[in-house]
């Protein structure tokens, strides 16, 4: 009897752990962004964030989306809404897709990269590996201003060792017939567009997923 009574214990443990180990959420992935990754005048579903979920489904990689992404969202409004998502959803990656808005607004660039800096150190801090996404100007804002702010995202990226998109709109904003890949205020991209921002993306997030750390 203390026999079965001792394998009825361990069946009991071995089924509460296996529970448990079904019931464990996959890890998430956190972007937090602007309007880019908002789907601004887009049907919902459509944009990059949304894709990057059917990815992950058909790829078999395990992990979850959550899209924090406000439209008109800056450097500071992220730095200042990442602390309270970073608690709630307990990401093991952080996609952080702002700038644009900063530049738009004709911000001082050192805010934005302070910003940027601290949004990844406090994601770090708490075991995320972060991407940061980059952006880039039209040469209208003038040609030190373009300059400088591509550059930052890439200053900010080797200072804090994490992953890092060069450019968000590569292959889309810098090709001839660009005017056509854009909405009609010329900011937002079309849905047809949504793919190739994806891409750029995942470039840098998969090895993450996948376990090898992406060099910046």
């Amino acid at each position: 009897m203390l026999m079965l009574a001792g394998i009825g214990s361990w069946l009991g443990a071995f089924q509460a752990g296996a529970a448990e180990a079904v019931a464990a959420p996959a890890p998430a992935i956190l972007i937090l962004g602007d309007s880019l990754s908002a789907e601004y005048g887009l049907k919902r579903g459509s944009g990059w964030v949304a894709l990057l979920t059917q990815r992950l489904q058909r790829e078999r990689i395990a992990a979850r989306v959550v899209n924090a992404s406000i439209s008109g969202e800056t450097t500071s409004g992220g730095r200042t809404r990442l602390p309270a998502l970073l608690k709630q959803h307990r990401p093991r990656f952080v996609v952080i897709e702002l700038g644009a808005n900063d530049a738009l607004r004709g911000l001082p660039l050192r805010s934005s990269r302070e910003n940027l800096s601290t949004m990844v150190a406090a994601a770090q801090a708490q075991g995320a590996q972060v991407v940061l996404v980059g952006m880039q100007m039209p040469p209208n804002y003038g040609k030190r201003y373009s300059e400088d702010f591509a550059r930052l995202f890439q200053d900010v990226a080797k200072a804090q060792k994490c992953a890092w998109v060069p450019f968000f709109l590569k292959g889309v904003a810098d090709r001839p017939d660009a005017r056509d890949w854009f909405q009609h205020d010329g900011i937002h991209p079309l849905e047809k567009a949504h793919p190739i921002m994806l891409d750029n993306v995942w470039g840098a997030l998969k090895p993450l997923l996948l376990g090898r750390q992406s060099r910046t």
